[in-house]
């Protein structure tokens, strides 16, 4: 193997540093669009040699995802359709945090909501920021075990269906392209990581 110039790092830590040397700094921001959910910002800022930059991006409040585990093996998978994409997708179920709202209570909302579904056991399978750049947007993602059915309370103007398939059926979704959403892949491998004891 030809020598690298770039350090190994094994184990390599965390990616934020207390005075992290790449730190841009906010010297001004204004906001360009306020709309219900999501804004868009403009900052001036100071790149890490003191020079002078600008930045564009929109704000979110966050989301939460859900994986929807039944006994047998099968997860809720949503299909809806996303019109920036002027197409469907296969999702599983998500929101975007209310206002003072926890991510935890925002799953539990999101998923007796969109699929009627209530759950027993909840546990968190961690967080992404599927957007890094050019959104503030993180999604916690929570495994839902120990489900009961019940009336779906979807929001006005919301479409979707609603399938079970089994999880080894979805990581192959996720694998030969018939799920591209992002959170969903992540999710499914988080999944299939904590039943296998590895996560």
């Amino acid at each position: 193997m030809t020598a690298s110039r770039f350090p190994l790092l094994n184990p390599a830590p965390r990616a934020e540093r207390v005075d992290d040397p790449l730190a841009e700094t906010t010297v001004g921001e204004e906001t360009l669009f306020d709309g219900r959910f999501m804004h868009l910002v403009r900052e001036e800022i100071r790149l890490p040699d003191g020079a002078p930059g600008r930045r564009l991006f929109l704000t979110h409040p966050g989301a939460a995802a859900i994986v929807a585990l039944y006994e047998d093996g099968s997860i809720l998978l949503e299909r809806q359709w996303r019109h920036p994409m002027k197409r469907s997708f296969w999702e599983i179920p998500a929101g975007k945090l209310d206002p003072n709202e926890s991510e935890l209570v925002c799953a539990q909302r999101e998923l007796k909501e969109e699929c009627g579904v209530a759950a027993e056991r909840w546990s968190s399978l961690g967080t992404l920021h599927n957007a890094i750049g050019y959104s503030n947007e993180h999604i916690a993602v929570f495994l839902a075990e120990g489900l009961t059915e019940g009336a779906q309370e979807l929001d006005d103007g919301e479409w979707l269906e609603v399938v079970r398939v089994p999880l080894e059926e979805a990581l192959a979704m996720a694998r030969d392209g018939r799920i591209t959403d992002v959170k969903t892949i992540v999710a499914l491998f988080w999944t299939e990581s904590k039943l296998r004891g590895l996560r």
